[in-house]
């Protein structure tokens, strides 16, 4: 079948020229098996009327969609890894594979993760574990049923090859992913400009970056359009990073090239929701100082745009972007409160009183050990969920005396508009959570018996949940 009347393609990204991509060419699987696609996204792009024959031609074999990128980019790039610096990065095992729009408007990218070897793949192979696409459907699946703004698992396809990694009993089964997302220009792109001393390259991706994802801060001067670029990707930064913390969420790699500029959270590796709220909880096993743990995930994307800043010098006056910088903590703790209120599924009732809800709740949350998830499950809806509540498996904690202050703080919060507590994911008692025991659990039977039971399972529990809480 053909894509929809509402694909529209536009792949503009070539436009920026040689020095931000090198064509390349997916690698030849010896098999494709299709284990998820996910057809919701699909059809905001116009894609869902593929046959699964299509779309493993285009999204495995990689046969280019119609009026869109004839060949595959891996995109240029350096970064900050652990800041540490290192010019040796670039899509070493992915490429830019098409850009379309989505019925929001929105230009959006398919790009993949273990499609093979490109120019910046170093001693690496370029594939992806079968495991690692499991757990980024997982992650991203999980992550934008709680509200986070995040890229999609568009398509996993198992490829037939077995795989040498340190980290995971090998051989281990491969993968190609494709994901869809809102732009795949990272501060990291920036800086390999910078680290080039392209200051006219820097002031073309600008420029493109500005009329392509953000129209709205142009500036009539170079100075004015790099301060407003830089104030809105700290905004957008900013409620990104809120949001992982509301949602429990541990990235566990926020090195520059993983920042994206339009804000959207993407490329998950060792990432970890949190068991109960602890702010040295950690998702990488190789992140022996803790530098991104939990707690510390807003430092790190305030040091990270504090990089994309001295990328601008060579347009813009240093005190001005300094300034502007300033505008990431504020935007930082109201949208934190707010997805907090959305977490907790009721209106708000103004900056003071919101504010005392929330402390109040983290207060409870450290003293006690509360489950983080069950908690937020528990008491979405506010009071109204009192009695459910009840018969959860945390009730027990609801006696504490911390709590007294967050039941106290609910007063008077009603359910936000258009919340359902009738719906049939509040019968349950136990919350949709997705810690690394599930995960593990769920990759237990896929490994052994190729049995995908549960992950078709999961998916579903999500499905509901994204449903009930209308997040997103």
């Amino acid at each position: 079948m053909p894509v929809s009347s509402r694909y529209r393609p536009s792949p503009s990204h070539a436009a920026l020229g040689v020095d931000f991509h090198d064509v390349v060419a997916a690698a030849a699987f010896p098999d494709h098996i299709l284990r998820y696609r996910n057809q919701r996204a699909a059809r905001t792009v116009g894609l869902e009327t593929l046959t699964d024959a299509e779309w493993i031609a285009h999204f495995g074999r990689f046969e280019p969609l119609s009026g869109n990128l004839e060949q595959p980019l891996a995109l240029r790039y350096h970064g900050h890894q652990f800041r540490s610096y290192n010019p040796d990065l670039g899509d070493g095992r992915g490429f830019l594979f098409a850009q379309l729009y989505d019925d929001r408007g929105r230009l959006l990218d398919l790009a993949t993760k273990g499609s093979g070897r490109t120019p910046w793949s170093r001693t690496a192979d370029g594939r992806l574990t079968l495991k690692g696409g499991v757990r980024e459907v997982l992650a991203t699946s999980m992550l934008e049923a709680l509200g986070v703004e995040t890229s999609k698992s568009f398509s996993l396809i198992e490829t037939g090859e077995s795989l040498i990694r340190g980290d995971e009993p090998s051989p281990t089964r491969s993968s190609v992913l494709v994901r869809l997302s809102h732009s795949h220009i990272r501060i990291g792109t920036f800086q390999r400009q910078a680290f080039h001393r392209r200051t006219d390259n820097i002031a073309r991706l600008l420029d493109y970056t500005i009329t392509t994802y953000m129209p709205e801060v142009w500036r009539g001067e170079p100075a004015a359009r790099a301060t407003a670029f830089l104030e809105e990707v700290c905004r957008r930064v900013a409620r990104t990073g809120a949001q992982w913390m509301a949602a429990g969420f541990v990235h566990g790699v926020l090195n520059t090239d993983n920042i994206n500029v339009t804000g959207e959270s993407f490329d998950y590796g060792p990432w970890r929701f949190l068991p109960v709220l602890d702010p040295a909880f950690t998702a990488a096993y190789f992140d022996e100082t803790g530098l991104y743990a939990y707690g510390r995930q807003p430092d790190a994307l305030l040091w990270n745009l504090t990089r994309l800043a001295e990328c601008l010098l060579g347009l813009a006056d240093q005190a001005a972007l300094e300034k502007t910088l300033g505008v990431f903590e504020p935007v930082l703790r109201r949208e934190f409160t707010d997805a907090m209120l959305k977490r907790l599924g009721v209106e708000s009732q103004g900056a003071v009183r919101d504010n005392e809800l929330v402390r109040a709740l983290w207060v409870f949350l450290s003293d006690t050990g509360a489950p983080f998830e069950q908690t937020l499950f528990d008491w979405f809806g506010g009071l109204a969920s009192e009695a459910r509540a009840a018969r959860s498996p945390s009730r027990e904690f609801y006696a504490h005396s911390a709590f007294a202050a967050v039941r106290e703080a609910l007063t008077d919060y009603p359910p936000r508009p258009g919340v359902d507590l009738a719906h049939p994911f509040f019968a349950r008692n136990e919350a949709c959570s997705m810690l690394i025991e599930e995960v593990e659990a769920i990759w237990a039977p896929i490994a052994d018996l190729d049995d995908w039971s549960a992950f078709h399972a999961k998916l579903a529990d999500i499905d509901a949940m994204r449903e009930a809480y209308g997040l997103m």
